[in-house]
């Protein structure tokens, strides 16, 4: 009966590498590949840009909703990307042969570093304070205080277009 109880460990430490290898060769063969799995999604600012290195020559960038986010291939390895408004979505970057190179959730969120946002009643207005404080379009604030600092934006742009010739 010793002898039995003895053996029955060794089984089951057998079955368990067993199964412990059964469950980590799926997790080989895609580093093997070079298909990039995000644990953890890929956090981006609204209205920055992040550079992304991938492990091999890109062919094709396609982002699941291109509100979102935005991806441009810099050179054969190196994507931008770039947040355009907020929320979650995925990146796939293919090879020349269609084959994957990475798959990535992206989350994008608001940058908050230097911004000040003022309520009066149910009015919201933002402000980006470097080092004086200045209005921004910012998805969330009021219709008219999204619609005046667009006009400005609009008409300073328009300025500079003129002066330059050359779109801002």
């Amino acid at each position: 009966m010793n002898r039995c109880t003895a053996a029955h460990p060794r089984r089951l430490t057998a079955r368990a590498r067993c199964a412990a290898l059964v469950l980590c060769v799926p997790l080989a063969l895609a580093a093997a590949s070079g298909i990039a799995h995000a644990s953890d999604a890929l956090a981006i600012k609204m209205d920055r840009a992040k550079v992304m290195r991938v492990s091999r020559p890109a062919a094709t960038v396609v982002v699941g909703n291109p509100a979102i986010a935005d991806a441009t291939i810099q050179d054969r390895q190196t994507l931008i990307i770039t947040g355009r408004s907020f929320g979650t979505t995925n990146l796939i970057v293919l090879d020349e042969a269609g084959e994957p190179i990475a798959d990535e959730l992206l989350t994008v969120s608001a940058s908050d570093d230097q911004m000040v946002t003022v309520y009066s009643g149910a009015d919201r207005r933002s402000f980006s304070c470097a080092p004086d404080c200045q209005p921004v379009l910012t998805l969330g604030d009021t219709n008219g205080a999204f619609a005046d600092a667009q006009s400005q934006l609009a008409g300073r742009n328009a300025i500079v277009q003129g002066a330059t010739g050359q779109p801002n």
